[in-house]
């Protein structure tokens, strides 16, 4: 099984290029690809909302129910040649949607989740250029910009526990684009297999005698990269869209 996942890995496109030619079929009334689209990503939507909510959100509960219905709206909205990324679209979107909810709740039943409403105050304001548009056309700069920073400090402490940093990140990319691709798609295998990733979160390291097994590069080449694999590894399992779709040029991924 394991093996069977893996084939075509290294001609494989990323999530995104994938996604997007559905999400158009289904805003054109594809109902069958809207309903593939809606029960897929469904760990998305909920991973979305745990991360908004800071707790395990579950399918019975009311901001469950909002981040399907805000990606549904995703769906309809998006714009290819407007939008970032679906998913990040979709995030944002669902990350509005359920700060909305959230304050309102807050206001009625002084209910928090760990914030102040005057923080969600805040968030809110930050996402109110969405209300009339769901566009990213009307996310200014600014707002792109406090996003991001949010992000890579999220990022910072996942990588932490690794003995890494944003900075090494962006120094540690290949300069060579078919190295870049190859460490990409090795970090890809790695994050896609459940054993795979298992062991590199325990251990701290990379599942260098599988690899070699399964990939036609060097050991040496492979721990040459080894920071940047590592590094993508954690993005690629990370619900940091936004961060995702700002390196995706940096980093080609």
């Amino acid at each position: 099984m394991l093996l069977a996942s893996i084939q075509g890995l290294f001609v494989r496109k990323s999530t995104n290029q994938e996604i997007e030619p559905l999400v158009a079929r289904a805003k054109n009334g594809d109902e069958e690809v809207l309903h593939d689209l809606l029960h897929s990503y469904q760990p998305f939507m909920k991973k979305t909302a745990s991360f908004v909510c800071k707790r395990y959100i579950q399918e019975q509960d009311d901001e469950y129910s909002i981040a399907i219905s805000a990606f549904h709206e995703a769906i309809l909205n998006f714009e290819a040649d407007k939008n970032a990324s679906f998913l990040t679209f979709a995030h944002l979107l669902i990350r509005r949607k359920l700060i909305d909810f959230i304050r309102k709740e807050a206001r009625r039943k002084e209910f928090t989740l760990g914030q102040t409403s005057s923080q969600f105050e805040d968030d809110q304001d930050a996402f109110s250029v969405l209300e009339s548009s769901h566009s990213f056309e009307q996310f200014t700069a600014e707002q792109q910009a406090d996003e991001r920073r949010t992000q890579i400090l999220a990022y910072e402490a996942l990588l932490k526990p690794f003995g890494l940093t944003f900075q090494e990140l962006v120094k540690a990319s290949p300069s060579h684009e078919d190295t870049r691709q190859t460490a990409i798609q090795i970090a890809q295998i790695i994050a896609e297999s459940d054993d795979f990733y298992d062991t590199f979160l325990i251990k701290k390291r990379l599942p260098m005698k599988e690899l070699e097994e399964l990939v036609a590069v060097s050991r040496k080449t492979i721990e040459r990269q080894r920071k940047y694999i590592v590094a993508i590894v954690i993005l690629l399992r990370s619900d940091l869209h936004y961060l995702k779709d700002y390196l995706k040029g940096r980093m080609s991924l």
